[in-house]
């Protein structure tokens, strides 16, 4: 909710000695199996984004069955206490060189650092509770739960992490990456690194020719607009999550995991071939629910409330449906309402003239 802080002032009584230079921030690209490790993890926990993912159903129950059996009961603790989300804020406290490193780093790491970089950013305003939680601070804790009673599950995570067993925790998350690593991600590490070495190199290029705005929306296929706290915006490429861009945040830094583009995946020039997004993009117009749903969002935003009432279905299956049409960016959400894209969907005629022209 957006709450104005100052009356209006009256323009012509305005004084500007601002610089009149627009704030924005710096790009950085990082790539690394590791983080690619710790989201294949988030994703196999996330059962009901399963049907929208470029891995189908069967890949995630085949992949989890390949698990020791110690290891799908370490992987069941991540889905219930979210600690995929652990790893990922301890990957981006320093650049690993690889597993072993990470691993050690966790093992080695003092019971207060673990507590401090596990819990969520919440904003510089916040940090002090942050620091203070991490020490045992029942009542900091309890003011960061609070800021975060609406989010899906950051409340439960945030007295997870600071009330569980260190050494349960630390066991806990060497277990399971390594175990996921040595057994879903080494065997196609080398192809794995080689996409994302190629988007990487990719972007860069692209990255030179771009404003920084310009570039991120290119490179997320959706606008971020600059954030008086946020200097920096950190480009991670994955594969295993595609199609969808995962976004968090750190100090003065906003993480965006974006999906590698189809042409750092196909190799061979067969030119008929669709596109992975090409395929999704008609997948997602070929139910006649969806169209229905499009049509109703192009007269205006409506809340999710307003879906089921309109379409008279479970809001399990509105959700199911609105993610398949997120995961192409046909639909947006924005200020919890969900947004047409109109430029995304007029412009699939064109990815598919693309595809039949090539």
């Amino acid at each position: 909710m957006f709450i104005q802080l100052f009356e209006r002032i009256d323009p012509m009584n305005l004084i500007n000695i601002s610089s009149g230079i627009k704030t924005t921030y710096e790009v950085t690209l990082k790539y690394s199996i590791l983080w690619e490790c710790a989201l294949g993890i988030a994703a196999s926990t996330y059962d009901e984004l399963h049907h929208s993912l470029e891995k189908s159903k069967q890949y995630w129950s085949d992949i989890i069955n390949k698990l020791s059996s110690e290891a799908q009961k370490e992987l069941e603790y991540s889905k219930r206490y979210n600690t995929w989300s652990t790893l990922l804020q301890l990957l981006h406290v320093k650049d690993f060189e690889d597993l072993r490193s990470f691993l050690q780093y966790i093992e080695n790491s003092c019971e207060k650092d673990l507590r401090f970089y596990s819990l969520p950013y919440l904003g510089k305003q916040n940090e002090d509770n942050r620091a203070k939680a991490s020490i045992g601070d029942i009542e900091a804790r309890m003011q960061l739960i609070e800021i975060c009673s609406n989010h899906k599950f950051f409340a439960d995570y945030i007295e997870f992490i600071c009330t569980v067993s260190i050494d349960i925790l630390k066991n806990h998350l060497i277990s399971l990456m390594q175990a996921w690593y040595e057994t879903i991600i080494k065997q196609d590490e080398a192809y794995t690194l080689s996409i994302l070495e190629k988007d990487f190199k990719a972007k860069s290029i692209m990255k030179k020719k771009l404003t920084p705005e310009k570039f991120v929306e290119w490179t997320i296929g959706d606008t971020y607009v600059p954030e008086p706290t946020v200097t920096n915006v950190l480009l991670i490429p994955q594969y295993i999550y595609r199609p969808w861009t995962v976004e968090t945040d750190d100090i003065n830094t906003k993480i965006f995991y974006y999906p590698i583009s189809d042409e750092s995946i196909i190799s061979n020039n067969d030119r008929y071939i669709p596109s992975f997004t090409l395929v999704q993009e008609y997948k997602a117009l070929g139910d006649e629910v969806r169209l229905k749903m499009i049509k109703f969002l192009y007269e205006g935003d409506k809340t999710l409330q307003e879906l089921t009432e309109k379409f008279d279905i479970a809001k399990s299956t509105v959700h199911h449906h609105l993610s398949l049409l997120r995961s192409v960016r046909i639909v947006q959400t924005l200020n919890s309402m969900y947004h047409l894209n109109k430029d995304v969907l007029f412009a699939i005629e064109s990815d598919m003239k693309i595809y039949l022209e090539k």
